[in-house]
């Protein structure tokens, strides 16, 4: 006969249970269900859409035209993903490396300017210089406007919010760690990216994603400092593209003399749910396996002191 006390005990589920469980499983429908009515209106017909059915999770009228509309020039849609996915990976890792970097110092106790680097770093977050400053920097004093460095190095340093994060988090690690490595005649930098960097994946993570996801969906530095059409953004494109087809629609229903245009094959409001579908497609595909360190990584550099 087995001992009682080493019996599991069934949990017993109450009706605060049962109320939080409903209550999470419809904030999620209130997401998803939006989701799901822009990709089906994205495959809907023009004219089914436009003429006061409403929208259906299943597409009615099934289309492509959207898609095609939104691709039809490869070229350009292909250079804009390019250069989104370039600046947006290669920015998100330059600018993580390098605010952990600037961390780490702060994060440790024998560091003797510790102190005023934090006042300075934090003090950003509260004063900013402006449009105007900052173009006639990048533009005149940089000369990397209307480049691709212009997606890269004004972002490099990561920020003071991600900086903060990042020296919160180090704080918890247990300096034995790193006063073992120092016996063993680790340098700094050694110790940096072979302990701190893998005990620090959680918050390495979730910043690195946010950092992902702002950069992918950044349309203003392209509108403010891009004139080459070749590296447009993303999102600087589909605007564009969107805003051309409101345009043509418009001007198809206006009469010209005698004749009025049709503007039934103009697809320019699936074409909106389209372009939404492409823009947030691949951020959607990455963040399932970003989405189990949010939670450890933001919560415990928001507590520990």
């Amino acid at each position: 006969m087995v001992d009682t006390k080493f019996r599991k005990k069934k949990k017993k589920i109450t009706a605060f249970d049962i109320w939080v469980n409903v209550f999470f499983c419809l904030l999620c429908v209130c997401f998803v269900l939006p989701l799901m009515l822009v990709i089906s209106a994205s495959f809907t017909s023009e004219k089914w859409l436009m003429s006061g059915n409403g929208f259906s999770l299943i597409p009615q009228d099934f289309t492509l035209e959207a898609y095609k509309s939104a691709f039809a020039n490869r070229t350009k849609m292909i250079l804009a993903y390019g250069t989104t996915a370039a600046q947006a990976f290669l920015g998100t890792f330059l600018s993580s490396t390098v605010a952990g970097l600037a961390a780490y110092p702060l994060s440790r106790t024998n560091f003797r300017f510790k102190k005023p680097l934090t006042i300075f770093i934090f003090a950003t977050m509260l004063f900013s210089a402006g449009m105007i400053p900052s173009y006639l920097v990048y533009s005149k004093w940089y000369r990397i406007s209307n480049t691709f460095w212009i997606y890269i190095l004004p972002s490099i340093t990561g920020g003071a919010w991600n900086t903060m994060v990042f020296r919160t988090f180090f704080k918890g690690l247990p300096e034995s760690l790193f006063e073992s490595a120092h016996l063993d005649g680790a340098k700094e930098l050694q110790i940096f990216f072979r302990i701190v960097v893998p005990l620090s994946t959680p918050v390495f993570a979730s910043i690195g994603f946010m950092t992902l996801v702002g950069k992918w969906n950044d349309y203003t530095t392209s509108m403010v400092y891009i004139r080459d059409e070749n590296l447009y953004t993303l999102q600087f494109l589909l605007q564009r593209l969107m805003t051309e087809a409101q345009f043509l629609k418009n001007l198809s229903q206006t009469a010209m003399g005698n004749v009025v245009l049709d503007s039934s094959s103009l697809p320019s409001e699936t074409l909106k749910y389209a372009l939404c579908v492409i823009a947030a497609g691949p951020m959607l595909v990455i963040f399932p396996f970003f989405q189990k360190y949010f939670s450890q990584g933001l919560t415990i550099g928001a507590v520990k002191g």
